[in-house]
């Protein structure tokens, strides 16, 4: 989803996520949390080992690492 001046987009609770911005000129996010305390959550556990998998590919690019990698890492859950 590309998002334009003004555009609010909401993250859903438990929802893995990345941003990138593909434009030029510098970006201004505001995150808010609802609730003060957001508890743990544990990115290798949601990302390499969710069920369904998630695309390797889009692992690769947010994470910024090797395919290959990605595959390795989902191999140990």
């Amino acid at each position: 989803m590309v998002l334009k001046k003004g555009d609010v987009f909401v993250f859903l609770v438990g929802l893995v996520h990345f941003k990138c911005n593909v434009g030029y000129s510098n970006v201004v996010a505001i995150v808010a949390f609802s609730s003060q305390n957001l508890g743990v959550v544990t990115i290798a556990n949601t990302a390499f080992g969710s069920n369904p998998a998630i695309v390797t590919d889009m692992l690769a690019k947010a994470f910024q690492a090797e395919k290959k990698i990605v595959k390795q890492l989902q191999s140990t859950f």
